[in-house]
């Protein structure tokens, strides 16, 4: 997927994760589906996404007029909040307990509102004030990265407990 990346807008990128993270809920709440392979790939792209965003995208586009700096900086404090939301749930060992449930639709509801808030607000105003050929080269920098973060096991409990600092 890496070398499909060199002209994807940003924009597109992250808004195609969003919807691999919408997917992965369904199938995290589903009793037909692996709930356990759901979670572990839900977190990788979680930690992957954000720790990309944060590291390739978001001070990038803070040098744009209209992209709202507060609203950057605020989706970094939702990322803390997501990530803190995952390592509740990757906690819980038993995926068809109520513990899961609990700590399932708390994960949703921070990473939900997070995504809608992201997509109103960040995306739109990239969208209409970055030029299509910086989105493109943000898109192959936040993909690279992401692709570096799946690489090195962003998703195991270890590395989101450090992530999170405990």
């Amino acid at each position: 997927m890496a070398d499909q990346g060199k002209d994807r807008d940003v924009v597109a990128v992250i808004l195609e994760d969003h919807r691999t993270m919408e997917e992965l809920f369904r199938r995290m709440r589903s009793v037909e589906a692996d709930r356990e392979a759901a979670r572990d790939q839900f977190s990788a792209l979680l930690i992957a996404h954000g720790e990309a965003e944060e590291a390739k995208v978001y001070g990038a586009l803070k040098r744009f007029r209209g992209v709202d700096d507060e609203e950057v900086e605020h989706g970094e404090e939702e990322h803390a909040e997501g990530n803190e939301a995952l390592l509740k749930l990757l906690e819980v060992d038993d995926v068809g307990s109520d513990e899961w449930d609990e700590r399932l639709e708390d994960l949703v509801k921070a990473v939900s509102h997070h995504l809608d808030e992201e997509e109103r607000t960040i995306l739109n105003g990239a969208r209409e004030n970055v030029p299509d050929e910086r989105r493109a080269e943000l898109g192959a920098a936040f993909l690279a990265e992401r692709e570096r973060q799946l690489a090195s096991d962003c998703g195991s409990i270890e590395n989101v407990r450090k992530i999170v600092g405990r």
